[in-house]
């Protein structure tokens, strides 16, 4: 696979310095003074904090597409398929995990279970097309996380940590990693919508500004004012060059500022973006087979299809990690009253998905692409409302392909109702600490001082679960 990044047009800081000059645009004096400035013989060239750097050991996989379904979706209705459930609807229970004290009723699935691929795991109806490329899926039926409330679910899930605002796992894949592609950002998550959590999903937190995630919303314009303002052939160039000096100059004397530092990056990369960006979101570039895979219209530039499409563009383009969020704070996958609304939530993602796993993988990007499908918590195997299920934390399934992930295998296992992990848990610390690895990141080796200590992703929980490697 070839990583676009395409060469800068370089105007050198004394040229631009002396048509400034030449035109006395601005006071002789100041101009001659930073003409000075930029003559002289650099005492070292600033590292580029966004450079691309080493894993600690060889990596399977070199980038990371992240898909959060917001809301809790129901493990027993989607990947974990649960027999005696089906037997025992309606009937009460007081088994924990979840479902409190008191007595409720269990509620069985909606959807009958088929086989998926070769391997044969059984997956339901709700996910007819993903169900086909079991093979290349590494399913996870024991993960389980620390709170049932979507907020604080939803913060460690992207953080690490439940209860207290700390960089995103992107945020830490590009500290960790930076990025191949000086012209467009590290971290981009595609979120038309916030979900719990809000934008902590991609904050950068106590790490340096310029791991923060971009956020794209989609539309006409998913990344606002990127068209150059001028086309006079070097205009903006001069003007930028410019502010650099400025900015450096003012830089020189706070040096351990990094929301000063960021912005003044964020001025080169939103430069450079005009070049890349309109390319990787351009999705009429693809022909009708592509689109069709996706489920996607000529001419759509929204929707969940089309962030999966822009997600490979963007994966084929050197950006390090992309996050999809799938619902909002207000409409996802949270069904206490009808479980039935699952299926409109469902087919919203099951095409794009499948079809995001196959385009990758005839394009050669699955192996070393990592996808990542997750939510926050799974929901309760008694009713809740109406007709629906309550938030679950202690057990539920999440997903990862490609990126030296073991496709066709189901890890794990819940007990008959998946109410409580079985066997093999995989705790939210282990499931980062296991995606870092297949990036060749030593989890414990990742950390950041701030405030007096040293913080990682995993805090200091975490194992890798080298079962879920190839």
């Amino acid at each position: 696979m070839q990583v676009t990044n395409r060469a800068r047009t370089v105007v050198p800081r004394r040229e631009i310095l002396r048509s400034l000059v030449g035109g006395s645009l601005l006071m002789p004096g100041l101009l001659s003074e930073l003409l000075a400035e930029s003559t002289a013989t650099p005492t070292g060239k600033p590292q580029d904090p966004l450079a691309p750097k080493q894993p600690h050991f060889a990596a399977r996989a070199k980038r990371v597409i992240f898909v959060f379904s917001n809301g809790g979706v129901s493990h027993m209705d989607t990947y974990d398929h649960k027999p005696e459930l089906f037997k025992a609807d309606g009937k009460k229970t007081g088994v924990g995990g979840g479902l409190s004290n008191q007595q409720r009723k269990l509620l069985k699935p909606l959807w009958d279970f088929k086989p998926g691929g070769k391997c044969g795991t059984l997956v339901s109806d709700l996910f007819p097309y993903l169900r086909e490329q079991m093979d290349d899926i590494c399913l996870i039926r024991s993960l389980n996380g620390n709170d049932n409330e979507h907020y604080n679910a939803t913060l460690g899930m992207h953080t690490g940590s439940f209860f207290f605002s700390r960089p995103s796992i992107g945020s830490w894949v590009s500290y960790g990693l930076g990025t191949v592609n000086q012209n467009l950002p590290s971290f981009i998550a595609l979120a038309p919508q916030m979900p719990y959590a809000g934008t902590q999903i991609f904050n950068n937190d106590f790490l340096p500004a310029y791991h923060q995630g971009v956020r794209v919303i989609g539309g006409a314009e998913p990344i606002p004012n990127l068209t150059r303002r001028t086309q006079q052939r070097g205009l903006q160039e001069l003007e930028l060059g410019l502010a650099d000096v400025l900015n450096n100059r003012h830089l020189r004397d706070r040096a351990e500022d990094s929301n000063l530092s960021a912005r003044i990056r964020s001025f080169e990369t939103a430069f450079h973006m005009q070049t890349d960006a309109p390319e990787a979101f351009d999705v009429s570039q693809e022909d009708d087979r592509t689109l069709a895979m996706y489920g996607l219209k000529r001419g759509q530039s929204d929707g969940f299809g089309w962030m999966c499409l822009v997600a490979r563009r963007l994966a084929e383009h050197g950006v390090r990690f992309i996050e999809l969020v799938d619902g909002s704070s207000s409409y996802n996958w949270d069904q206490h009253g009808n479980m039935a609304e699952h299926a409109v939530h469902a087919k919203n993602i099951d095409q794009p998905l499948a079809g995001l796993l196959r385009d990758l993988k005839d394009r050669g990007m699955l192996d070393d692409t990592l996808v990542v499908w997750t939510t926050e918590f799974g929901r309760t195997p008694g009713v809740d409302g109406d007709k629906g299920r309550g938030h679950h934390s202690a057990c539920f399934s999440s997903w990862l392909a490609g990126g030296g992930a073991k496709g066709g295998i189901a890890y794990g296992t819940t007990d008959e109702i998946g109410a409580t992990v079985a066997t093999d848990g995989v705790h939210v610390h282990d499931f980062h600490a296991t995606i870092l690895h297949l990036l060749g990141i030593d989890h414990t080796k990742l950390t950041y001082r701030h405030a007096g200590r040293d913080y990682r992703l995993t805090d200091i929980h975490g194992h890798v679960v080298h079962d879920l490697l190839a």
